[in-house]
């Protein structure tokens, strides 16, 4: 079999579950992967034939895909921030506008020229921020919580795997009653989607993705926020800083009771013009 034949096979097999553009990324994603061939050298050798070790991969991957299982868990890693992660169903996958936040908390601590710091992300999974930033901040101490175990032991792989590292603690921080030192800057992007806003999720993350990392009661959404936030208060050290990753519908909510603690606020919008990030200082 071609690469073009195994191409036509996914396009159609995979035609009434998903959009052309996502089909063919998932098979250009999976070449790589496999044939360890970029898009371009597929684009330059369509005819080019595959062995039968390499095709039984690609069929494994496809009746995956059927399922609706996430690409980035077929393959077991993804790309975030321009670094590598491995990622498994115990993890919420990266998201790009969560790159975002991690831009933004570069650009003020580049404000601030002060690369000592003390910065904690709360509810790592993957390990995906505080990686990022002390790729960026070598000298900053970065620590980072989760409740779940699985995740801290892939976190860890991907501290090791991108040669940083961080202080990683398994913490649940609804019980915390203080945090275990002053940091200057505290980000978290915790669970935030309501039991009703899961008719708008896709197939692939209500399936696959974990529940415990996405999903709040729909009477207490803003239960992690409010729970950080009174943490940040004695948590922060003078003129620090506090970065969420936000739900899009309740913003007024969130900007609201973080205010209420004593707080001021700044929003800003993701990529989709979605105001989806926060950041709080201390009066």
């Amino acid at each position: 079999m071609t690469t073009t034949q195994l191409k036509n096979q996914f396009l159609e097999d995979l035609g009434g579950k998903y959009p052309k553009e996502e089909i063919l990324s998932f098979f250009n994603f999976l070449a790589e992967h496999i044939l360890k061939r970029s898009r371009l050298q597929m684009a330059l050798e369509p005819n080019k034939e595959i062995s039968d070790a390499e095709i039984s991969q690609f069929e494994v991957a496809l009746a995956r895909l059927k399922k609706f299982e996430p690409i980035q868990y077929i393959i077991g890693e993804t790309e975030f921030f321009s670094l590598n992660f491995k990622v498994a169903p115990g993890v919420l996958i990266p998201r790009p506008e969560t790159e975002e936040l991690v831009q933004w908390i570069l650009d003020e601590v580049s404000l601030q020229q002060n690369k000592n710091l003390q910065i904690l992300d709360i509810g790592t999974g993957s390990g995906c921020i505080p990686i990022s930033l002390k790729k960026h901040l070598p000298k900053a101490q970065i620590s980072a919580i989760d409740i779940s175990e699985e995740a801290l032991k892939i976190a860890k792989i991907n501290a090791e795997q991108n040669e940083v590292s961080i202080d990683f603690m398994r913490k649940d921080i609804l019980s915390a009653e203080k945090l275990p030192l002053q940091f200057d800057i505290i980000v978290s992007n915790p669970p935030y989607v309501r039991e009703l806003e899961k008719a708008e999720m896709q197939q692939n993350v209500l399936r696959y993705e974990p529940e415990t990392a996405l999903y709040v009661k729909d009477e207490n959404p803003l239960l992690f926020y409010e729970k950080i936030t009174k943490l940040a208060q004695e948590g922060l050290a003078k003129n620090g800083l506090l970065f969420f990753e936000i739900n899009q519908y309740l913003v007024e909510e969130t900007e609201t009771m973080v205010k209420d603690h004593g707080f001021k606020t700044d929003l800003r919008k993701d990529m989709f013009g979605n105001f989806r990030m926060l950041k709080a200082q201390k009066h």
